[in-house]
């Protein structure tokens, strides 16, 4: 029996763009046992965040969920920028939230700076006793292989969840009225089947999905999660229960290796530019020359971007997640002000209506149904899910990242 209006989180995880959505299954891979999806603790709230690549469509996808109006940004174009907490909406009696989380190559900030704010929520809510209860990676069928920036978003996502809470984890893949239904199948197919792809995943328990982009579709890829038992990604269990520091996180090293690989290839770039600057002096060809400088200003500025970028996923981070922390705190207080308030003004209006209603004897029958619809009005919003702890600490990490 589910508790009424417990509060389901769902994060929502892929690349920007990806369109995540509802789904179903593509794959011959063994699903969780019903049992496992009946466990459910009194009380609690299920978490669901929503990951993918830039332009894979997170925010569409949880637009269409949970009716709510999440900035959407347009092609490989970030809008996300910051993690968006859905307002909480009924899905089967429990309150769901999903959460919107920005890809790793987002328009707007580095991956230093996303794989800091991803830590930072997941880390107050797992030491809040908060877990998620799923996490939803959307992939484009559309695309026509799994190229460096999607593979890269699905390496940093497999670093962050680990494989323990791989049966928690949904792989949706959208965007199916793109292509022709035999193209999307075969990428499908490969995509299971392959080493290089999905396959290690699914071999651990997740599930690949379709989302067809209709709610219907949604709510069943929703209603595969609403139920699981709650597991701690391996970055929570990394940061809280072993105090690393973010950059030993399996994530944040694979995000350090990438930083020494791209230096390494920035030295190389500049000892060509140097020598091809040496033979254009020799030869007195101003023009090449100044071409070539140019674009060691810019390696330069590259250079000094990555090293910054380095330097940075290994400092603050404690004083970041402690302010964090005690935004948090206020974000919760003044919340619970904003609720108390409204709610002890919707008792106030519904108390006057029934008072007029009984005295309104000789009110038509319509001003009367008008009352009594505008009472009911009043009551769901009082009764209606209000943000809980995921929404609060979204609003807690927005107040410090702000939107881009």
């Amino acid at each position: 029996m589910r508790a009424p209006n417990q509060e389901v989180a769902i994060a929502v995880m892929g690349a920007t763009g990806s369109g995540k959505t509802s789904s179903s299954s593509s794959t011959s891979y063994p699903k969780l046992l019903p049992t496992e999806h009946k466990m459910r603790a009194p009380n609690q709230e299920v978490a669901i965040a929503v990951m993918g690549a830039t332009g894979s469509g997170k925010t569409t996808f949880i637009n269409l969920a949970s009716g709510s109006r999440l900035r959407v940004g347009r092609g490989l174009q970030s809008c996300t920028g910051t993690i968006q907490v859905a307002q909480p909406f009924q899905l089967d009696g429990r309150s769901v939230t999903l959460i919107d989380t920005p890809g790793f190559d987002d328009t707007t900030r580095s991956d230093t700076d996303i794989l800091k704010m991803i830590a930072q929520y997941l880390a107050v809510a797992y030491q809040n006793k908060h877990r998620l209860h799923g996490v939803i990676y959307i992939h484009r069928i559309s695309d026509n292989r799994l190229g460096g920036v999607s593979r890269r978003n699905f390496k940093m996502f497999r670093e962050l969840c680990g494989d323990t809470s791989l049966k928690n984890v949904i792989i949706a893949t959208n965007m199916w009225g793109e292509v022709d239904l035999s193209v999307g199948e075969a990428r499908e197919a490969e995509l299971a089947r392959e080493d290089m792809f999905f396959k290690p995943v699914l071999e651990k328990g997740a599930q690949l999905l379709r989302h067809e982009n209709t709610l219907a579709s949604a709510q069943a890829l929703l209603r595969t999660i609403l139920d699981n038992h709650p597991i701690p990604l391996r970055i929570q269990h990394e940061l809280i229960d072993e105090r690393k520091n973010i950059a030993q996180t399996a994530a944040g090293e694979e995000l350090n290796r990438e930083f020494i690989e791209q230096e390494r290839k920035h030295r190389e770039e500049m000892a060509v530019l140097k020598q091809e600057m040496q033979e254009a002096i020799q030869a007195r060809d101003h023009e090449t020359r100044k071409e070539l400088e140019e674009e060691q200003r810019k390696l330069e500025k590259e250079m000094a971007r990555v090293h910054q970028d380095s330097q940075k996923l290994a400092s603050n981070y404690n004083e970041e997640k402690a302010r964090l922390e005690e935004r948090l705190q206020e974000v919760s207080q003044r919340s619970k002000q904003e609720a108390d308030r409204a709610a002890a003004e919707h008792h106030r209006r519904i108390h006057d209506l029934e008072t007029k209603l009984d005295a309104a004897s000789n009110a038509s029958a319509q001003e009367k149904e008008a009352m009594r619809r505008e009472m009911n009005d009043l009551r769901s919003r009082v009764s209606a899910p209000k943000g809980g702890f995921f929404s609060n600490l979204g609003r807690a990490i927005d107040g410090l990242f702000g939107m881009a």
